[in-house]
């Protein structure tokens, strides 16, 4: 096991094959029946009537037959509900009333022309009921289920109806730990496997069917029923319980043995099924599910089946492909294992080398064991019937055709799995399988020329349930595929030909289904054509089609933009295994970004002159190592060109009228404010006069430089025409900046700025004398220290100091004699504080 684990580890090193699905359906692309009735669950039995075109849904609790040409016409229904004590007599046992003890439909087989036989798990008491189809009603006639039908809905289980006796694999009691393999035609002729670790180990049950033998055959063979399960492994040593997928058989014509397996199957033998990929060296050693393609669609019956890894913790699937011959020369020939005990505590399986008994344990009733007068089960010898109870496994394992998988997938879990054949207009016979996943795709896949490829995937249900039952329909001039899920059933044509609209991808989707009709001029499905004058080339080559010329084209998109702008060029293909190429001009385009955009469409920024042209897109896809091209769009791209708006010539006009029409009112406001001040007038006359110069010097020059404007193109008329929402705002910030200039001036030349204005204003009137400024309290300080008059101050008469009140030095006025002049002289010093002489002058008056 150790060599085991390496090779599964070095699977992730290696990597597996990696196989894309060519086309992706999605549901609105294609027409899909659908059955679904509300409140129902669990649509997981399906059996199709193809002369009655009815298909049988069982599901939780009910019976449907709807039309099987259309699955959305319901036919009939018939209920199968537990009774109320039932459900509680279940749930006292622990189970769930609303899930698990309810009746889930799980046996439902075709007996005789009229009937179905019908069994349900019944709230864990299994029960089969016959419904009579004409009347689409149960008979009232009820039937231990046991053994036929688990009692568990969640339980593994299988089962196939072989001239009218029931081969079943399940479980036989409640609790799911007896496992048996049973058929059951009347009480009293069961027969069953062995309760024995040898026979069954945990098994889970996948599939079963039965395998006719040929008519008129020599060895005079009896038809045989195989059954498919995964259970622990007995042979190989592991730390976990390892799961190995197996293959049983039992023979139509078994009754058990007279006194050794008195009711046992005495042809019961399997072997391991071999789903290895020698390419990674990679094992695939748990079965999914298993379809039997038989005759007369093949000469001998094909085994195809669904493995996945172990815990499949990777998310890998394959396909394996096993032919029945070789299954039978294992049973027929091959050698078989027994238990060994090792130290007495330890069973080891090891190859038996001894003599075998004659007849050959296991063996069908043949012309062999007839020679040997040995005609039924009952009459052989207890020799071989002990041996084949202690030896039902064989050493030799089944491996598939080819010694490899036919496909292998990463990313993808398959749940189920069916098989067409269809022959191609070449007459060559081609296996078509369908294949389900747990995310609800379906996968169909085809091999030719010893390349196997997925066509087409198609989504058959919108919240990606599993697929828990597939079922194809062979009519041979239309065909369907049913599958179900919990929620209901979907209907699908096998395939979608129509919607392929050109003669190149009709032949390059090499749907073996498909072909071109040129009388129809579409693609057509050849099942439903009876004209054979069609092409259809598996190896993708178009050579032939009537359109080869175009290469498929189906349109041509023409185009009118502005210059400046950007535009999408759309190109959509439905295969995801091709890749898109551009030209211009009929040569290739550099995808330059910015310039170009290349997702899914292509976007070109900033359109100009150089980018008119024609953009054609085309697929390139790799088929059989060589490259088939086709145009799939053509895109013609034009300049567009705009009449020059009257209005927007106009407009830059009309605003510079009013920006200036605003500042001539500013000016007339502005006199009128500073011919209204009742100080220095004069000065004040001036100083506006000054100012309202400098105004309409700007204003003049913010005219010139807007009518210095050369008259705009029809892209620049265009663009100020779209942008005229902000030119109101452009002019009112303008006004509103020139009244605070005009109002800065004009302050600074009254002088109410600080010293740094003065500058400028000496500067720009040298003529102006430079006052400095003297306050109140400065000019009360210099005239209380003032130093006595001089002679020539006081008329040649001295001065004393001014009285104040402190001192008695008497002033120059002292001893004088006082004039009329003089007093009102007096009188107005004397109206001043501190008798002083505060004459208050002003920082911007002018000197003498």
């Amino acid at each position: 096991m150790a060599i085991h684990i390496l090779c599964v580890l070095l699977c992730f090193v290696l990597g597996a094959d990696a196989l894309e699905p060519r086309i992706t359906w999605q549901q609105t692309e294609i027409n899909l029946m659908r059955f679904q009735v509300q409140g129902v669950f669990n649509y997981s039995m399906l059996l199709l009537s193809e002369d009655k075109d009815v298909l049988y849904v069982g599901a939780r609790e009910v019976l449907f037959a709807v039309n099987s040409l259309n699955i959305s016409e319901k036919q009939q229904e018939a209920y199968w509900k537990v009774p109320k004590e039932s459900n509680e007599l279940c749930g006292k046992k622990g189970k769930s009333e609303q899930s698990e003890c309810l009746n889930y439909i799980r046996v439902l087989q075709p007996l005789k022309e009229d009937f179905l036989y019908v069994c349900g798990t019944n709230a864990f008491q299994p029960i089969c009921k016959h419904l009579e189809i004409s009347k689409f009603m149960f008979v009232e006639k009820e039937e231990d289920g046991k053994g036929r039908c688990p009692f568990d809905p969640a339980q593994s289980y299988t089962s196939v109806l072989v001239d009218e006796e029931l081969y079943s694999g399940t479980s036989y009691t409640f609790l799911g730990s007896e496992p048996i393999i049973l058929r059951y035609t009347n009480p009293q002729s069961q027969v069953r496997t062995e309760y024995a670790v040898p026979w069954l180990n945990e098994p889970i049950f996948v599939h079963s069917d039965v395998i006719r033998a040929p008519q008129n055959d020599p060895d005079g063979d009896d038809d045989k029923v195989y059954f498919f399960f995964n259970e622990v492994s007995v042979e190989y040593e592991f730390v976990n319980k390892l799961l190995i997928p197996r293959i049983a058989r039992v023979c139509k014509g078994d009754q058990g043995g007279l006194r050794t397996l008195q009711k046992r199957w005495t042809t019961f033998l399997k072997a391991r099924l071999i789903c290895h990929s020698p390419d990674n060296n990679f094992f695939f050693n748990v079965v999914k599910d298993i379809f039997i393609l038989k005759p007369p669609q093949v000469k001998e019956p094909v085994i195809y089946g669904i493995f996945t890894p172990d815990l499949n913790n990777v998310g890998m699937s394959a396909v394996c492909t096993y032919s029945v011959s070789a299954v039978e020369d294992i049973f027929a020939k091959g050698k078989y294992m027994q238990s060994t005990t090792v130290e007495q505590a330890h069973t080891k399986w090891v190859q038996f080398n001894g003599e075998v008994p004659k007849p050959r344990p296991g063996a069908c009733i043949n012309n062999e064991a007839r020679s040997m007068n040995y005609t039924s089960s009952l009459n052989l010898p207890d020799k071989t019937l002990q041996f084949i109870k202690d030896h039902p496994l064989m050493d030799d394992s089944v491996v598939p055709i080819g010694k490899k998988p036919r496909l292998v997938v990463q990313n993808v879990t398959y749940t189920q799995i069916v098989v067409d054949q269809v022959k191609a207009l070449d007459g060559n016979t081609h296996d078509v399988m369908f294949i389900s996943t747990d995310k609800g795709m379906l996968h169909k896949a085809v091999s030719h020329g010893g390349e196997m490829r997925i066509i087409e995937e198609i989504l058959l249900f919108p919240d990606h349930q599993s697929v828990q039952t597939l079922l194809i329909s062979d009519k041979q001039n239309k065909r369907y595929i049913y599958a179900s899920s919990n929620t209901g059933v979907v209907q699908s044509a096998v395939a979608f030909c129509e919607k392929f609209s050109s003669c190149a991808e009709c032949v390059l989707t090499r749907d073996p289904y498909c072909a071109w009709s040129p009388v129809k001029n579409s693609c057509v499905e050849i099942l439903q054509e009876t004209d054979r004058h069609l092409i259809q080339t598996l190896n993708g080559a178009s050579s032939q089609c009537p359109d080869s010329t175009h290469k498929g084209i189906r349109e041509s998109m023409r185009y009118t933009v502005k210059e400046g702008s950007a535009v999408e060029l759309k190109c959509s293909y439905k295969s995801n295994l091709a890749s898109v190429v551009w030209t211009f001009n009929n040569e290739s385009l550099k995808m330059n970004p910015p310039k170009y955009l290349l997702h899914n469409t292509l976007f070109i920024f900033n359109v100009t002159e150089s980018d008119i042209g024609i953009y054609q897109c085309w697929s390139q896809e790799f088929v059989m190592d060589k490259v088939f091209s086709q145009l799939i769009i053509k895109h013609i791209l034009e300049l567009e060109k705009t009449p020059i708006p009257l209005s927007s010539t106009l407009q830059p006009s009309t605003q510079m009228k009013g920006l200036i029409e605003t500042t001539r009112v500013y000016k007339i406001a502005k006199e009128k404010t500073t011919k209204t001040s009742t100080s220095q007038a004069a000065t004040t006359s001036v100083s506006v006069t000054h100012l309202n110069n400098k105004v309409t010097t700007n204003t003049v020059s913010v005219t010139e430089v807007i009518g210095s404007i050369p008259d705009v193109g029809m892209e620049k008329t265009s663009y100020l025409s779209s942008t005229n929402e902000c030119s109101p705002l452009i002019i009112l910030v303008i006004v509103f900046f020139l009244l605070f200039l005009s109002l800065l001036i004009y302050n600074c030349y009254k002088g109410f700025l600080p010293a740094m204005c003065l500058k400028y204003r000496d500067t720009v009137f040298p003529s102006k004398k430079k006052t400095p400024l003297k306050d109140c309290e400065q000019g009360v300080k210099e005239i209380l220290v003032q130093k006595v008059c001089t002679e020539n101050q006081c008329g040649g008469t001295p001065k004393a100091p001014h009285d104040t009140g402190y001192e008695t030095e008497p002033d120059c006025r002292n001893g004088t004699i006082t004039h009329k002049e003089d007093e009102t002289i007096e009188d107005k010093e004397m109206d001043q504080p501190f008798d002083v002489n505060c004459e208050i002058k002003y920082a911007d008056s002018d000197g003498d």
